[in-house]
């Protein structure tokens, strides 16, 4: 199945369909010997069988919530992130194929304003973005360039490990869900006295969790997570809603002092074939602060304070598609479509357009009737 094609990210194995695979954003079947025309609930069973072991963890969690998540490893060939899970009384699988090179800034082209991320030394800093959206490969790639610059102790709590990093300037403390710890608020609780400088939370899931990232944030931690949301302010609500009504004032200012970074990212689709990075970018300055602690408003827009850091690197995803679309990577449909802001992306592609096609003083098609035209001037004089 990887071999089939070029961009392989996912596998997937649904009763009722062919082994599929996923490239570039969309399925497509592969021939499998002794899986077709279609898969059997014998065929999901199997393969569930294979992923799973005796692990005797997996299989509970499967029985009580309907799914599990693992890893598996092909010798020589590749390493997956697996989640299988039941559906319409059968098992399916999805395997996620994980890159085993190290990515870096450089090589995934991230924004500039990354490598003002990592000089951070306290706070809290999110990446987001929807599954497969590629915030676990652009969290290894900042762990890696401050892996290869900075003298410190780095605690990961992943769920699985999928980038194993070797200890270069940094030592490196990865431990893995289910393995190492069993679940993220322990890890998070038991990291807070492994003295790291940095903390990785491969994804904040529950108020605990996010409550303990806060106070590691507050005492002297870096902390790095993620969340399934679209754009910053999005993210910002969704921590806010964690809570109760009753505590959404103290959150709201721990959150504002706390908060470093939110990057938001998408892959678009590209022209010609082939998906490209589409990011937003927020930090802290005195606006984005008092609209977290006193909400957006009127006044207090979060989409144009984004805007309105530019010098500081930060930029809203209407202004990363429209360098894009500038530089004929993406259609004035994939703009519209992946923008948060439809009606401020709309303004930028007709401005976009009509600065790639200025007037250039050739003929427009319009020609003046000489006869209409004398016979009017006539008129006027009589």
């Amino acid at each position: 199945m990887l071999s089939s094609t070029e961009g392989v990210s996912d596998l997937l194995f649904v009763v009722g369909r062919p082994p599929q695979i996923e490239v570039y954003g969309k399925l497509r079947p592969v021939e499998v010997p002794g899986f077709m025309p279609t898969l059997q609930g014998a065929h999901t069973q199997a393969v569930a069988a294979k992923l799973i072991g005796d692990n005797e963890r997996l299989k509970v969690d499967l029985k009580n919530s309907g799914s599990c998540d693992t890893s598996y490893t092909v010798p020589n060939l590749a390493r997956f992130r697996v989640n299988v899970y039941r559906q319409n009384g059968n098992l399916a699988i999805i395997m996620r194929k994980l890159n085993t090179a190290i990515p870096t800034l450089d090589s995934l082209k991230l924004p500039p304003v990354c490598r003002e991320i990592i000089k951070e030394k306290t706070g809290i800093i999110f990446v987001t973005g929807s599954t497969g959206s590629g915030k676990t490969t652009t969290l290894a790639a900042m762990l890696s360039e401050m892996n290869r610059t900075s003298e410190i102790h780095m605690v990961t709590l992943e769920d699985p490990i999928e980038f194993l990093h070797p200890h270069l300037k940094a030592t490196l403390s990865q431990r893995e869900l289910g393995r190492d710890f069993s679940d993220f608020a322990v890890g998070l609780r038991a990291a807070l006295r492994q003295a790291p400088k940095v903390i990785l939370v491969g994804e904040i899931r529950d108020r605990e969790t996010l409550e303990i990232a806060l106070t590691a944030a507050e005492t002297g931690h870096v902390v790095y997570s993620t969340l399934h949301t679209i754009s910053a302010a999005q993210s910002i609500n969704r921590v806010i809603g964690m809570f109760t009504k009753d505590e959404e004032e103290l959150v709201r200012q721990r959150l504002a002092d706390t908060l470093r970074y939110v990057v938001s990212q998408r892959l678009a689709p590209k022209i010609g074939g082939g998906r490209v990075l589409v990011t937003e970018a927020m930090g802290s300055s005195l606006r984005s602060r008092e609209a977290i602690l006193l909400g957006e408003s009127e006044m207090r827009n979060m989409h144009e304070i984004i805007e309105s850091g530019t010098n500081d690197g930060w930029h809203s995803f209407e202004q990363s598609l429209i360098k894009h679309f500038k530089e004929n990577r993406i259609t004035e449909e994939t703009a519209i479509l992946y923008s948060v802001n439809k009606p401020a992306m709309r303004k930028l592609l007709d401005l976009a357009k009509k600065a790639m096609s200025p007037d250039d003083g050739s003929p427009t098609g319009f020609k003046l009737n000489h006869e209409a035209a004398h016979n009017g001037v006539h008129a006027v004089r009589k």
